[in-house]
């Protein structure tokens, strides 16, 4: 199984009367989609793209995750068009750019982007020919598609079904979401992906009656990724409404899987906690977790039970939380297993496509990202006295390389292995720790490196954190001279009836006990303490630099 036809005829094969995904048409309407279903649009759209010039050629899709979505890139991957799915939160300058940059011919968009596009289309400065809208419009959309292609496979039209696919050709351009304005296009093969969809499915535990709610977006990796695992599985795919409805949807839909970025789980989570403690009953949860987990060692699990109330609360059969993007917080993930919800992290880059290591549900160890997926090799390069060094890996999953960039692509592909920028270590079990990335490591002055990670983790369980990023900053007179910052985004929510100058002096107190815990160089030296949400990529990631020059040019403001 080296392509995505392959995939998805394995899977309609296997599953093909079960629901592939559940729409929602109105209030308290629904549309069940089979894998039959499922392949026979595929097979409608891809053949009207056939007919129309559109296959074969470079098409961009942009848009909010919606079943359009997945089915124009799926049709458009098997109709032999290389696939480059964008940021649904670009600006019009950046999507122009980035449809420059990949040489797209054909774009499909949502409602959103429709007048951005109409305005790029009009100013002529790129090379898409067509634009297709994913919903319904006044000029023909994906479902225009849809239905020319229905009847041209009625007439007998069979040209999906010869298409040839390379394997090993670009067929996917990511854009990184880095924290520069000029990322780096990733190319992937189809043998990328699904192959790493297979190795992924064969160690994680995911079923035919499984629900899974499809938030993270498809045009980052690990969204997309999910969403192959979960095809092969058989299992459903549901729509989110939005951030604001996660917990509605869960129990509208019954999800028994979530994968997420750290932000969102752990919000979840700190949730759950701020409610025992406005209810009282803290120190009995965490009183009772401490059971559950100790009964469940002895082979005695009665977790849910415990913790029924809270199990409703996500609408009753979540019962694994799959956490990506960045390092979860150790207390939120023993949370949740406390409670009797299988919660693992996984790790791997858009370049890896995506998953390098995972934990397992016997193989899980505190603050580790899980030990290597078949058929990828990890290693530490250069690693110092406590084994720390930069994490490099090899396998199928290896990107072809930096579209257009070949001193970039060959410095981070050395002999076959990639070279990831992230520093970790790998204990005597085989576990991989991530410590930290080599771009944010904090290089004092004394020679010193401090690890923003390291000391995020120990500021993350305070209640009241949102947001906490540590970063350095330059002295004013001394570029070099760069002080260890913390800034932390409060929720107001824990701290209603407190001032700004109180909840400064309590996350002052706080930030004290943890620097009494750590050594002298590693201390944090200046707190700027705000309510306003911090500038993140799309996958939730905090944007350091972008941060870093925000508190300088504030500095500046007030001539300090």
């Amino acid at each position: 199984m080296a392509n995505f036809r392959d995939l998805i005829l394995d899977t309609t094969s296997s599953h093909g009367d079960c629901t592939a995904f559940t729409l929602k048409t109105g209030k308290d309407q629904f549309r069940d989609i089979t894998y039959h279903e499922f392949y026979d649009e595929i097979r409608a759209v891809g053949t009207s793209m056939i007919r129309s010039g559109i296959a074969g050629r470079r098409v961009a899709i942009i848009g909010i995750n919606c079943y359009e979505w997945f089915l124009a890139h799926t049709a458009a991957l098997l109709s032999g068009c290389v696939s480059a799915p964008l940021d649904k939160g670009l600006k019009i300058d950046e999507l122009e750019q980035s449809l420059i940059r990949a040489e797209i011919k054909h774009v499909f968009y949502c409602r959103d982007q429709k007048e951005n596009i109409e305005k790029i289309m009009a100013e002529g400065r790129t090379d898409v020919i067509s634009a297709i809208p994913l919903f319904d419009d006044e000029k023909p959309g994906i479902s225009g598609l849809l239905k020319e292609g229905r009847f041209l496979v009625e007439e007998g039209d069979t040209s999906m079904d010869h298409v040839e696919i390379d394997d090993y050709a670009m067929s996917i351009m990511l854009f990184t979401s880095g924290t520069t304005s000029q990322s780096k296009v990733v190319m992937l093969s189809q043998n990328n992906i699904v192959s790493n969809a297979y190795r992924t499915l064969s160690v994680e535990p995911v079923y035919e009656n499984d629900t899974n709610l499809a938030l993270l977006p498809y045009h980052h990796v690990m969204g997309s990724i999910a969403q192959w695992v979960l095809l092969l599985a058989g299992g459903r795919t549901v729509y989110c409404d939005g951030l604001k409805h996660i917990q509605k949807n869960m129990i509208e839909y019954g999800v028994t899987i979530f994968v997420g970025v750290p932000l969102i789980v752990e919000s979840m989570y700190k949730r759950v906690m701020h409610q025992a403690e406005k209810k009282g009953i803290a120190k009995k949860v965490k009183m009772l977790s401490k059971v559950g987990s100790a009964l469940n060692k002895v082979g005695i699990d009665v977790r849910r039970k415990i913790f029924k109330s809270v199990i409703d609360a996500f609408g009753g059969r979540l019962r694994m939380c799959i956490i990506g993007g960045a390092a979860g917080d150790i207390d939120c993930i023993n949370g949740f297993q406390s409670f009797g919800i299988l919660t693992m992290q996984g790790y791997g880059l858009t370049e890896t496509s995506p998953i390098l290591t995972a934990e397992r549900p016997k193989h899980q160890h505190a603050g580790s990202v899980g030990i290597p997926i078949p058929g990828v090799e990890i290693r530490i390069d250069n690693p110092d006295e406590n084994g720390i060094g930069e994490i490099v890996a090899r396998g199928e999953g290896i990107m072809l390389g930096y579209y257009g960039n070949q001193e970039a692509t060959d410095e981070v592909i050395v002999d076959g292995w990639f070279h990831t920028g992230d520093l970790g270590k790998i204990d005597k079990k085989g576990f991989v720790f991530i410590t930290g990335r080599k771009k944010n490591v904090i290089v004092l002055k004394n020679g010193k490196n401090v690890f923003p990670e390291e000391l995020e983790q120990l500021i993350a369980p305070l209640p009241y954190v949102n947001e906490a990023v540590v970063l350095g900053v330059p002295e004013p007179d001394d570029e070099r001279d760069l002080v260890v910052t913390l800034k932390l985004v409060y929720n107001k929510e824990v701290l209603p009836d407190m001032t700004f100058e109180e909840i400064y002096e309590k996350v002052k107190e706080d930030i004290e006990l943890i620097n009494d815990k750590t050594p002298s160089y590693k201390r944090i030296r200046r707190i700027i303490v705000t309510d306003r949400e911090m500038v993140k990529t799309t996958t939730g990631k905090v944007k350091r630099f972008v941060e870093i020059e925000s508190i300088i040019n504030e500095r500046k403001k007030q001539g300090k």
